[in-house]
């Protein structure tokens, strides 16, 4: 317990409901999230992303034997001098690529066994990838949704469009709190967003849907898989400890559990339950994983029972161990 009174002093949050001072401060932690594409953007935009379209910019490419035609100006003098052979510069024209945001604030997105609920986890994920991307140059827009509403965020530049994801972050998470789970309505809601999400990300976008994907269904998946024609969609999967496997206890306890409508009653620390449990659990997980790999949507996990930096720097620091 006072470890996690530690982490949510760190974190300026109380676990629960979202604040300004919280949300700034991933500004001073951008550059633990990488936003480098994984593939060229097909969109031509202008800005400050690399595609395979050769031309003056300011990204050096390659240098290369002189043909007749080049720009002079495009000269590279030393290589030249070091070869004996005329040597031109070629260069990549540097492209903008908009990052756009899905943020879920559905019912199954208020709950939390640890640390944080997953919807204040998917506040802080989406206030470090805004971060992130105005430190890039880059523009953000989002949606952030719940059961009943949605708030589209027109991609704008610098600290100011960060502010307005923020706030929007902040609004709409209030008046999350007031609704209860229902599955159908649910399901819908998160298809009616994918399908707004669909009209609003521009061609060439990166586009980041932070959730924890409970509602996804056959509509919602058709309308991400026609975005992945266009932009490179990342999943960002929040999930609780929980839904992954019970709690070990060294006795057997009996706990009520309830959705807000359904009630259940666990046996925590009888080893035949955690099994079918987990077992029930990684079901359900590889189904919403496979669902989004076969629609060539890159998937990354994020825990809501810890701290959001301390999770990035241990996959950090798991690459360097990798490559070394």
């Amino acid at each position: 317990m006072e470890n996690v009174k530690s982490q949510l002093i760190k974190l300026q949050s109380n676990g629960v409901t979202l604040s300004t001072a919280e949300l700034l401060r991933y500004q001073q932690l951008s550059k633990l999230f990488s936003l480098a594409p994984k593939r060229m953007p097909q969109a031509k935009l202008a800005g400050s992303y690399l595609t395979k379209h050769k031309g003056r910019g300011m990204e050096f490419d390659e240098a290369r034997h002189y043909q007749p035609g080049d720009d002079i100006r495009a000269i590279d003098w030393r290589v030249t001098a070091r070869t004996g052979k005329t040597h031109t510069k070629v260069y990549r024209e540097e492209r903008e690529r908009p990052v756009f945001l899905f943020c879920d604030y559905l019912p199954s997105m208020a709950f939390g066994t640890q640390l944080l609920t997953k919807a204040v986890q998917a506040a802080h994920v989406s206030s470090l990838i805004s971060w992130s991307a105005a430190a890039r140059g880059d523009k953000v827009g989002a949606l952030v949704f719940n059961q009943q509403q949605h708030k589209e965020i027109k991609p704008l530049t610098r600290k100011k469009a960060v502010l307005h994801v923020c706030h929007e972050l902040m609004s709409l998470h209030e008046q999350s709190t007031q609704y209860m789970p229902d599955k159908a309505r649910d399901e819908k809601a998160f298809a009616d967003a994918c399908a707004r999400a669909r009209r609003l990300a521009r061609p060439g976008s990166l586009v980041y849907l932070v959730s924890d994907f409970q509602h996804l269904g056959t509509q919602a998946i058709q309308h991400l898989s026609h975005i992945t024609r266009h932009c490179e969609v990342r999943a960002i999967v929040v999930n609780d400890p929980i839904e992954h496997a019970l709690p070990n206890t060294s006795s057997l306890q009996t706990v009520s559990v309830s959705d807000g409508k359904n009630k259940q009653r666990w046996v925590l620390g009888d080893s035949k339950e955690q099994d079918q449990y987990k077992q029930w659990r990684d079901e359900h997980n590889r189904t919403i994983y496979e669902m989004l790999r076969k629609n060539n949507i890159a998937r990354f996990s994020v825990s809501a029972g810890l701290p959001l930096d301390d999770q990035l720097q241990s996959m950090q620091q798991e690459k360097r161990l990798e490559l070394s």
